[in-house]
């Protein structure tokens, strides 16, 4: 039986503190903690509250100790792009912006100026997105002029919290890559890019770790809060890059769909992919494990039902919201579910409503009709997607592994079976968590290789198979 090991995966709307053993050549999960994550209003913009997260972190992990049991190490993952600036002393400077603020509107076109898309792209394989790190500095550069010249270090939100834990300031690959800041190609920071953004480099810090990277111990007074001594690992530090880790069909001919508030979908590749179609289409190349590339088209994912069902009052489950949409079928219109206005509308109830206006198309006349229409929204979204992912990597896809929380919904999941008409295997849910204990695991020597680790995912994972039925135009 191995060391306990814990995973804390952090998400936009909540975070789990999940604890893994390997038993018998198994792999079982314990959920030791649960808690929820919104963005707070500070000096009028979109904040994380970094306090109140990093007081779940240590209430999560002290939860560990109160069941007797004591991870040897522990791995934080995150979404991508959102960072906290500190000062020498590490003091935070100023507060954390959320990647829905909107103080980076008009900054894209402002670096297009300097730096064009094109050449953009080509250095960094990062697509065009208001809330990407390189425009949230250029916006924080603008909104306090000088901030950046300061003695500050910049430290992505999972190596923020690894710092708190440790003392130690180190940024890992996998969430740098989310930046828009480094070099596909040479995987550093990029100097050109930097240069056009009035980015000092000093401020990113030296070369960011690779994910597997051992970081150190918890600082005494994090042991003396938790009960317990343990070291602190850098996983596939992006919730994406750990995903994809632990999706037991990448590598086999599938495309890889991480569905929870975002959906992500692509492949693992060896290289990036820097060409004028993969920026056309929308094309994001990430630092996965490894050293590989993770090829993924961010979609706006489960996001659009969260918000709706916040607007009416969270009184639906996420089961019956997906249930409620199988009795809308009769509504056939759809809108564009991956444009950027649904990105933080005051209303997304609105917001769609108002897109399918636009397109001419009646209202949906009730509750049902409206997550129909989402549900089928989202799936011709994927359709997209993978056709423009084979289109680019020039390789077949003969199915598609849906990974994380949105794995569960079987209503999206036969919509984006008969949509793409392929196969859709759906799991693992807790991919995130699986992955970064599998890069803890491996950093620790105690599984040996990926290959080693996937095979231990596909023999304790059950796939659920949903098979097109009428497909609505095959790939």
């Amino acid at each position: 039986m191995s060391q306990d090991a814990l995973a804390i995966d952090l998400g936009a709307s909540g975070g789990r503190h999940i604890l893994g053993r390997m038993e018998e050549g198994r792999i079982t999960l314990t959920e030791a903690y649960r808690f929820p994550n919104e963005m707070v209003w500070r000096d009028g913009r979109r904040c994380w509250d970094m306090d109140a997260l990093f007081a779940h972190v240590i209430a999560g992990m002290r939860a560990c100790a109160e069941r007797g049991r004591m991870p040897a190490t522990v791995g934080i993952d995150t979404w991508g792009v959102d960072y906290t600036l500190i000062d020498d002393k590490g003091t935070p400077l100023g507060q954390s912006v959320a990647y829905r603020d909107t103080r980076t509107d008009g900054m894209p076109d402002r670096l297009d100026a300097v730096l064009p898309p094109r050449r953009l792209y080509a250095r960094t394989g990062i697509a065009r997105q208001s809330y990407n790190t390189v425009y949230q500095l250029m916006a924080e550069g603008e909104a306090h002029p000088g901030r950046l010249s300061e003695p500050a270090r910049l430290l992505f939100t999972p190596c923020y919290l690894n710092f708190l834990l440790t003392g130690i300031p180190r940024n890992e690959h996998t969430i740098a890559s989310t930046s828009g800041l480094m070099n596909a190609r040479s995987r550093v920071w990029d100097k050109e890019v930097l240069r056009a953004a009035a980015i000092p480099e000093r401020l990113m810090g030296g070369p960011p770790a690779e994910p597997g990277t051992i970081l150190g111990p918890v600082l005494p007074a994090v042991e003396r809060q938790v009960g317990y001594a343990c070291t602190v690992v850098m996983p596939a530090s992006h919730d994406t890059a750990s995903a994809f880790l632990a999706a037991p069909l990448s590598g086999e001919n599938a495309a890889v769909l991480s569905s929870g508030t975002w959906s992500l979908l692509g492949q693992e590749l060896d290289a990036p992919i820097l060409t004028q179609a993969a920026r056309r289409a929308g094309f994001t190349n990430e630092s996965g494990y490894g050293g590989r590339t993770t090829l993924v088209r961010n979609l706006m994912g489960l996001w659009i039902m969260q918000s709706i069902r916040h607007e009416w009052g969270d009184r639906h489950s996420y089961e019956e919201l997906a249930a409620l949409a199988t009795k809308g079928r009769d509504y056939p219109h759809v809108f564009c579910a991956s444009d950027e206005r649904f990105l933080a509308p005051r209303s997304m109830v609105d917001e769609i409503a108002a897109a399918l206006r636009e397109a001419g198309a009646p209202l949906p006349s009730d509750e049902a009709k409206l997550m129909y229409c989402v549900h089928r929204s989202l799936a011709l979204c994927y359709r997209e997607a993978v056709r423009n992912l084979v289109a680019l990597t020039g390789k077949p896809v003969d199915q598609i592994n849906v990974v994380g929380g949105g794995s569960q919904n079987a209503t999206l999941n036969q919509l984006t079976a008969d949509a793409t008409g392929l196969p859709v295997c759906a799991g693992p849910v807790e991919a995130t968590a699986l992955g970064n204990l599998i890069a803890q695991w491996m950093a620790t020597k105690e599984i040996g290789s990926l290959e080693s680790a996937r095979r231990l995912i596909r023999d304790g994972v059950k796939l659920k198979v949903f098979h097109p039925q009428g497909s609505e135009g095959e790939l």
